[in-house]
């Protein structure tokens, strides 16, 4: 490793290789960097919550993108907002909530840049509603491998690659995005229990379209009948009438007052080194058990500001150590509508692996958006983290992408950091459209990452 590398890993903190940072401070910087990056290329990074290797880029550039952070306009009568690539989600909560607007996708953290929720094209809870992230996105400025700046609309071949496109067509630099109008800043949920993964899917399948948001905690360490109980939890945004009804939140008189504040908080942080091995059967099946015997067996309207109810772990900063130094792996598949034999399965073996898996969590998808790459297609995702430590770990996910790909589904390329290039055509149709455009845009692969050479994207 030479004097201006430092390693780069993901969320996941699996297989770090060493990179030159670039730190971006101007668009023209920006230009420079494409130019000169070198033999190796560049893929642009924003706030690394990716858990895989997606940005990271063994012996070349990384071109840090978090400077590039300003809000250039704001319709606050439409809800449309352009920006820099770099601003955060959780920036652009802070500024649009108090105007009555909320971002139209909230993936697993609000720490994600703009341009990390286009490449990666995240989706949230609302999928089967609102889709995901790209379908919000009226235009944006790519960088492309000539040093030229394109702008990029809907509808186009381009839009399409690189919606989902991890980062390899090119570097985006502003965006225009449509946020959806809300009232308040809180939620109003609902919450009940399923004994297992039959009676959760039936009550996700009647239920889920009278929902704008829908996810389920699913515990993998309950075996036998129990396999697959799950928390289910599904809300709206809550309407200002809903914050006169007394007793629903904690602190109401201040909500009243001032409806649309966005205060998430902030906890400490796990210390830098923990002792391995923290994560375990015990400890998880402990959790589990106590967090399905608190939940309540059906409760509905329960007030919850916004914080908690999509990203609760944002308020502990770098949670991802409590998986010690070996890290942790986020394994994320789909299977269609029509696969839920093929569901069952791969629940019934991850619970009889006893994996332990505390953050697992099922939830169904709506239309796909044409983006070559993008992740979603209609059916059941499941996504869940696992210790990387854990023995025979990667034979288990290499038979369960083979499950996945005969069953017609696909794994999540932003969280991923093992997946072999064989199954991939299979789970990406478009793939081939992909390769093609990449080639005739960027010859000499400029823009390039572990995860593109690792998969031959």
């Amino acid at each position: 490793m030479s004097a201006d590398t430092v390693p780069v890993t993901g969320w996941g903190r699996t297989s770090p290789t060493a990179a030159r940072p670039i730190r971006l401070r101007s668009y023209e910087e920006a230009v420079a960097a494409v130019r000169g990056c070198g033999a190796r290329g560049g893929v642009p990074r924003g706030l690394g919550r990716a858990y895989g290797d997606a940005a990271q880029n063994a012996g070349g550039a990384v071109f840090d993108m978090t400077a590039l952070r300003r809000v250039h306009a704001i319709d606050a009568e439409g809800g449309t907002v352009l920006c820099d690539a770099g601003v955060s989600l959780h920036r652009l909560m802070q500024v649009l909530l108090p105007l009555g607007w909320f971002v139209p996708v909230a993936p697993g953290t609000r720490h994600v840049t703009v341009g990390g929720a286009i490449g990666a094209d995240v989706h949230g809870n609302n999928h089967h509603v609102s889709g995901s992230f790209s379908r919000h996105v009226l235009s944006f400025e790519l960088l492309t491998a000539d040093g030229e700046i394109r702008t990029v609309r809907r509808g186009t071949p381009l839009f399409d690659a690189t919606t989902g496109g991890m980062g390899l067509t090119g570097m985006i630099l502003t965006a225009t995005i449509r946020f959806q109008p809300v009232e308040t800043s809180l939620m109003s949920v609902d919450t009940e229990r399923a004994r297992d993964l039959d009676d959760l899917m039936v009550r996700l399948t009647t239920g889920d379209r009278g929902y704008r948001y829908s996810v389920a905690w699913i515990d993998l360490l309950a075996r036998g009948a129990a396999t697959g109980r799950a928390v289910l939890t599904r809300g709206d945004h809550a309407p200002l009438e809903a914050l006169r009804a007394p007793g629903r939140l904690a602190g109401g008189t201040r909500a009243r007052r001032d409806p649309l504040a966005f205060r998430p908080p902030r906890f400490p942080a796990p210390p830098a080194f923990l002792p391995e091995g923290l994560v375990n059967r015990r400890t998880v099946g402990l959790f589990n058990e106590l967090w399905y015997r608190k939940a309540p067996r059906a409760r509905s309207g329960r007030l919850q500001r916004i914080s908690a109810f999509f990203h609760p772990l944002d308020g502990v900063p770098h949670w991802n150590r409590i998986y010690g130094r070996g890290g942790v792996v986020q394994y994320q598949f789909v299977v269609g509508h029509g696969q839920e034999e093929a569901l069952r399965r791969i629940v019934g073996r991850v619970s009889g692996r006893r994996c332990p898996s505390f953050l697992a969590v099922l939830k169904r998808f709506g239309d796909a958006d044409p983006g070559w790459l993008s992740f979603p297609v209609p059916g059941w995702t499941l996504a869940l983290d696992i210790p990387a430590g854990l023995p025979g770990l990667g034979t288990l996910l290499d038979e369960l992408d083979e499950e996945v790909a005969a069953a017609g589904g696909r794994v999540h390329l932003a969280q991923d950091s093992r997946l072999r290039p064989d199954p991939l055509a299979a789970m990406y149709p478009r793939l081939d459209d992909f390769r093609a455009l990449r080639a005739e845009l960027d010859p000499r692969g400029v823009f390039t990452s572990d995860l593109s050479r690792r998969l031959t994207l």
